[in-house]
């Protein structure tokens, strides 16, 4: 029996022990992906960030059912020339403004009429800019200069 308790708790020391290797090896093969990086907190979180920082809250306005959007996301936020853009500029938030919590109310309050729009706001909640549809990578850090001319 001592033999048997023995064999197990070998096995499963060698186990963790290459299970370990496995993750630290895993983790070094592991690289930043291009694009934007957006904020996963909430948006009270994103406004005390973007008061933090200084920086504009650049907030992706979509619904889920959007073709264009969909597009954006795939072949414009994930572009490294858009991300280093936008992740040194700004607290970038995507927002569902069907679905988010938040999403009607600032649909409202900021007379949303099309998918996707974009908006550069304030961490008082001001929009300082505004871009509505499709942009090209280079069309969107252009958007992004306005809107750093204008915060």
């Amino acid at each position: 029996m001592k033999k048997i308790l023995l064999s197990v708790v070998t096995v499963a020391l060698i186990g963790f022990a290459f299970t370990n290797k496995v993750n630290e090896e895993t983790s070094k093969l592991q690289t930043k992906v291009p694009g934007i990086e957006f904020f996963h907190g909430t948006w009270e979180e994103a406004l005390a960030k973007s008061k933090k920082e200084n920086k504009l809250i650049f907030m992706d306005a979509y619904a889920s059912w959007c073709g264009p959007c969909k597009m954006m996301a795939k072949n414009t936020f994930t572009k490294e020339e858009v991300g280093d853009f936008f992740n040194k500029n700004f607290i970038n938030v995507k927002m569902d403004m069907e679905k988010h919590k938040e999403g009607r109310r600032l649909s409202q309050k900021y007379g949303l009429r099309a998918y996707p729009t974009l908006y550069f706001i304030n961490a008082k909640e001001e929009v300082k800019h505004v871009s509505i549809g499709y942009l090209k990578p280079k069309q969107l850090i252009e958007q992004g200069k306005l809107a750093l001319q204008k915060k």
